[in-house]
């Protein structure tokens, strides 16, 4: 019994215990909801939304509104007095214009203090007066809430502004383009005709100024009335009940067109890229002409120097060119940078169609102390097996292989690699009496004096040349395919090469050369047209593959002062290297005789050409001042007949 007892003594407590804690807990939960409602209402007459400062209402008592004044001081963000300063002092202004409203709208309360509204900082109520910043008061509301929410690239977009080049032009088009979307949907609805015409009246007109005009200035001065009649149209269109999927599928069309519109000039730029590459300009054609009619017409005395075209003890330096301009400027700059000019003489090899283009130039001008021959490689009666068919110059090889193995296609390294063509192995039969050559391309500006080449020791080596060791023999197998290359050593480049005749002859690198040529093409003859290299002609291949294997083991590495190559393709190259360097090379498909020639790089070849020639400026060689001469004139006829 008094165990019984005892047990139920001590359960009545403990349920009295647990009673307690859940009260408690309830408790909390109600004071946990009704303290966050108590203080929203609170505040809602006390917090204002950013961007305006509220009237002042009345209070019932002074605790309320000192309760809120409190939690504004610590919840608000601190900033320095100075600038604080500057804002309690416009938010007074604010206040007491608002106090001077008529007693009769005031109610007595106790007053509330004036709330200080946070500005974003702008760059219009920013001034820098000497690097410092300085608060404006006047502040654009759109450009603060651009600051409040992309932060500092708002002040940064407005340092950096830059005015659009040709915005209504642009303007006009984007308004074409919505036009059109919308104008096949509009003209399906009967009741929308008056619209419809109205919009293809003035597709109709932007077409037709857009057609004559690339860029603003070219546009007619009503353009402005156009451009807003266009666009209150459109918003017409816009406010016309529409099925979206019919705007969509227009949207989608003329995107489409755009599209292939794009492709097919991409496609039709790289034509003309090609063929501006591969023909003569018409204005070297023009002086090639000139010159061939002159030289019938004027019968000058040719000065044949035999003595001097054959003594091994000169120094001769020999030139493979079809183009006047090219080679007359290649003699030009070295004749400039020699220190004697006595022992130069310059063989230049061309073809029967500019052979007499070529003898007339050279008879006309002359080049200091250096003498000038002519050669016709094509002649068979004068050099007999040592002719060939046709003239042909070093050719260039594209090469483009990635910097890395993870790099994307976009980042690929290209080479222009230049070696001897099939009519450099005819010059031990043309030289028959020279035991040395120093070979230049017509796309090489000298810019040093080359009388060291002369004195150069090759050790036994046949030709010395400028090695590119960025473009490896393993690289070329796509181009050579299997063959007993060093696969790890340098590939080589024409441009400046100094030949060693003698040695050639006992080696026999000519006739080395024809057999290998002969065996490729007789391999390629029977390979199937799905393994042939398509990249690469079974002509050029079989020139690149034999030239490479001919001069095995034969170069004679030159050092990289010498020639500066890249100024054909390479955009990239250093002003300081390029003012260093003894010869520059423009190997690649921009030449500097062309239009598309690297701008910065043509004033190196320019300024050896003759400007004052009769028959440069007749055919429009170095059009330069031409065109900006029509381009002057052309812009104040513009301006007289926007006056009028």
């Amino acid at each position: 019994m008094k165990g019984g007892s005892g047990g139920g003594g001590g359960v009545a407590p403990a349920k009295r215990r647990w009673r307690g804690l859940a009260i408690a807990v309830l408790f909390l939960v109600v004071l946990s909801m009704l303290v966050p409602l108590g203080f929203l209402l609170g505040l809602h007459s006390g917090f204002h939304s950013a961007g305006h400062i509220p009237l002042q209402r009345p209070s019932p008592s002074g605790d309320r509104s000192s309760h809120i004044d409190n939690l504004v001081r610590k919840l608000g963000p601190t900033l320095p007095k100075d600038v604080l300063k500057g804002f309690v002092n416009e938010a007074k202004n604010e206040t007491s214009s608002i106090n001077a409203t008529p007693r009769t709208e005031q109610k007595k309360g106790i007053p509330i203090p004036p709330q200080v509204v946070m500005q974003p900082f702008t760059s219009k109520n920013i001034s820098r007066i000497n690097g410092k910043a300085k608060m404006k008061s006047d502040v654009d509301e759109s450009e603060g809430f651009c600051d409040l929410k992309y932060g500092s690239y708002c002040i940064w977009r407005e340092e950096n502004r830059e005015e659009m080049q040709d915005s209504m032009v642009k303007k006009l088009k984007d308004q074409l383009f919505v036009a059109r979307a919308y104008f096949p949907s509009i003209a399906k609805i009967p009741a929308q005709s008056k619209l419809s015409g109205e919009l293809k009246q003035n597709i109709q007109e932007v077409e037709h100024v857009l057609s004559e005009s690339t860029t603003d200035a070219d546009l007619p001065p009503e353009i402005q009335k156009k451009s807003r009649r266009m666009e209150a149209v459109i918003a017409r269109a816009k406010s016309v009940s529409l099925d979206c999927n019919n705007v969509d599928k227009k949207l989608r069309q003329i995107f489409d067109l755009t599209e292939d519109e794009a492709n097919f000039h991409m496609k039709q730029s790289a034509f003309l890229y090609q063929l501006a590459v591969q023909t003569m300009p018409k204005s070297l054609h023009c002086l090639s002409m000139r010159l061939t009619v002159e030289y019938f017409r004027d019968h000058l005395f040719d000065k044949e120097l035999s003595e001097k075209y054959s003594d091994p003890t000169l120094q001769h330096y020999v030139i493979f060119s079809n183009n006047v301009i090219a080679s007359s400027v290649v003699i030009n700059s070295t004749v400039v940078h020699a220190r004697d000019t006595v022992n130069q003489v310059f063989h230049v090899l061309t073809d029967w169609q500019n052979y007499y283009a070529m003898k007339h130039w050279f008879l006309r001008n002359t080049f200091r102390d250096a003498v000038v021959q002519v050669l016709n490689i094509e002649d068979s009666d004068s050099y007999g097996k040592a002719t060939l068919s046709h003239l042909t110059l070093p050719v260039e090889f594209r090469v483009s292989f990635p910097s890395n193995d993870s790099a994307p296609a976009i980042h690929n390294r290209t080479q222009y690699v230049s070696i001897f063509s099939h009519s450099h192995y005819l010059l031990p039969e043309i030289f028959k009496n020279l035991e040395k050559v120093v070979v230049l391309d017509d796309d090489v500006v000298v810019q040093q004096d080359l009388s060291a080449l002369w004195s150069l020791n090759m050790g036994g080596k046949v030709t010395g040349a400028i090695e590119i060791c960025s473009v490896k023999m393993d690289q070329l197998q796509s181009y050579l395919g299997e063959h007993s290359f060093q696969k790890h050593s340098c590939s080589w480049m024409s441009g400046l090469n100094v030949i060693d005749l003698a040695r050639w002859r006992d080696l026999d690198i000519s006739e080395t050369y024809w057999k290998l040529v002969k065996e490729h093409l007789w391999q390629q003859f029977f390979t199937p047209l799905e393994c042939r290299n398509e990249q690469v002609s079974m002509k050029e291949g079989s020139a690149l593959l034999a030239t490479l294997l001919s001069f095995q083991d034969q170069i004679y590495a030159l050092d990289r002062v010498w020639v500066l190559s890249g100024l054909g393709h390479d955009y990239g190259l250093d002003i300081e290297g390029i003012k260093k360097a003894a010869v520059l090379h423009y190997n690649g498909n921009m030449k500097p005789w062309l239009d598309l020639g690297i701008p910065k790089y043509k004033e190196y070849w320019k300024k050896f050409l003759n400007h004052e020639d009769q028959y440069l400026s007749e055919c429009n060689i170095d059009n330069e001042l031409v065109l900006r001469l029509s381009l002057w004139i052309l812009g104040k006829l513009r301006a007289q007949g926007a006056k009028c």
